[in-house]
């Protein structure tokens, strides 16, 4: 077993050989990147809402993304069957994003989402084991310890259903696990077909600092979700952001290397939320009612990492624009990402 940064003995999770295009794909995109654009009934010539993910396929294909990770509920067998037929003529890859069987009863309808998804081309799906962030949808730390509760359960439900497809499932750091919990719950699960999908900077919502969630959770990385972050003070705490790569203060080639080095397969899949900051309330009562056993030096860290990473600016905000002048911005931080992504991390 490999020990992490935090002395946490990480499970050795074998990669399988799956199909894969040889050498490493451009970035590809994650369906939240177009939070505005999918499924929007907004009338725009230029920014059409995507209806399904072949469109969105198609588009990504067209700005030169290297694949997508897509919802894949409710598909049917004949729907699966066309993504992957476009997504083999576009030479792009897949990975899916499914939700958890909550109970037994679940089951059947989270198998055949399985069997689409790798029906499609999908050898990873991307999970939540949660519905929100933390400290907004839980209030004590009894709720939280019935979270995971239920969370591993659900792992436990699907987990049988990925190893007998042989598809691997990638839990997210979604703002809910703080790393060690996170990796304390597959050490229950013990399963090789259950990792993590590594997002870049969820963590810093809950108090984290990035690098060490990064060692911590890279030894179980099935997937990524790449983003760079920018931070602002504010009365509750800070405020927190996606914004393009390379104007946050995430070491972006650090990371990355970090995940090609325990993962050479690794899909990186960029994920730019196009939205105003969150807040992230950490001087309020209510959201330390949610983390039991997390100390104030931790607090403190985190007020100075804020204090020294200041946005140059305010952090960008879009609530204030028109609808056709969000879809434009949220494209323009796509367009720009990739660009980033093949300049200076070289993803191409």
């Amino acid at each position: 077993m490999a020990t992490t940064s935090k002395g946490i003995a990480a499970i050795t999770l074998p990669f399988i050989n799956v199909p894969a295009l040889s050498g490493e794909m451009p970035i590809g995109i994650v369906v939240h990147s177009y939070s505005n654009r999918w499924q929007s009934k907004v009338p725009s010539q230029k920014y059409p809402g995507f209806t399904n993910a072949i469109e969105l396929i198609e588009h990504c294909h067209g700005i030169g993304a290297g694949g997508v990770q897509v919802v894949v509920k409710e598909w049917t067998s004949d729907f699966a069957r066309k993504v992957r037929d476009k997504r083999e003529k576009l030479g792009l890859y897949l990975e899916g994003s499914i939700s958890l069987p909550g109970r037994a009863d679940d089951v059947p309808v989270f198998e055949q989402e399985v069997i689409n998804a790798k029906e499609a081309g999908a050898v990873i799906l991307r999970t939540v084991t949660s519905g929100g962030r933390r400290y907004e949808i839980f209030h004590s730390p009894e709720e939280v310890d019935e979270f995971k509760k239920r969370a591993l359960a659900s792992l436990q439900l699907a987990e049988p259903v990925i190893r007998k497809h042989k598809v691997k499932l990638a839990v997210e750091n979604h703002k809910d696990w703080r790393a060690d919990e996170l990796v304390n719950a597959l050490k229950k699960l013990h399963s090789e077909w259950v990792g993590v999908t590594l997002d870049f900077g969820n963590s810093i919502a809950l108090m984290e600092e990035p690098m060490a969630v990064m060692e911590t959770l890279v030894p179980f990385a099935f997937s990524t979700h790449v983003k760079d972050m920018g931070v602002e003070e504010y009365a509750g705490g800070f405020l927190l952001s996606e914004v393009p790569l390379g104007k946050g203060f995430l070491d972006m080639p650090k990371i990355v290397d970090l995940c090609r080095r325990h993962n050479p397969v690794i899909k990186f899949n960029l994920e730019m939320i196009t939205r105003d900051p969150l807040e992230i309330p950490c001087l309020t009562n209510d959201y330390w009612a949610v983390f039991d056993g997390v100390t104030g030096s931790e607090l403190a860290r985190t007020l100075r990492m804020v204090k020294q990473h200041k946005y140059k600016s305010h952090l960008p905000r879009v609530s204030q624009l028109s609808e056709e002048e969000r879809l434009a911005v949220e494209e323009e931080n796509i367009i720009e990402c990739l660009q980033y992504s093949k300049d200076r991390l070289g993803i191409k």
